[in-house]
């Protein structure tokens, strides 16, 4: 009886034989990444579709920061409300005497 014991431990590897087969041969046909010790992979990552074409095109082009006219009004207007805000004594402090520098000192 020593022998039926041992047809079955066979019989075992041998199922686990073909069904190792059958997956490998079912991931080349699909073409899925094959992974038996489960280890963490960046494949499903890899795999997704890249967004950033899609992205861009939902945004329309602006056509204002090409003009160099539009841009040179645009900091006009910046220059003219700073110079504004500091005859108000509202603009910004020279470097070094900000916040953390008058912090510092006390």
């Amino acid at each position: 009886m020593s022998g039926c014991g041992g047809g079955m431990k066979l019989k075992g590897i041998l199922a686990a034989a073909v069904s190792r087969g059958v997956t490998e041969a079912r991931a080349r046909i699909f073409g899925h990444v094959l992974n038996p010790t489960g280890q963490r992979s960046p494949h499903k990552i890899l795999r997704k579709k890249l967004i950033g074409e899609k992205v861009a095109q939902w945004y329309p082009y602006d056509i204002n920061k090409d003009d160099p006219l539009v841009m040179a009004r645009e900091e006009q207007e910046r220059l003219s409300k700073l110079e504004m805000l500091k005859r108000r004594g509202k603009g910004p402090p020279k470097k070094g005497q900000g916040k953390r520098a008058s912090k510092r000192n006390k």
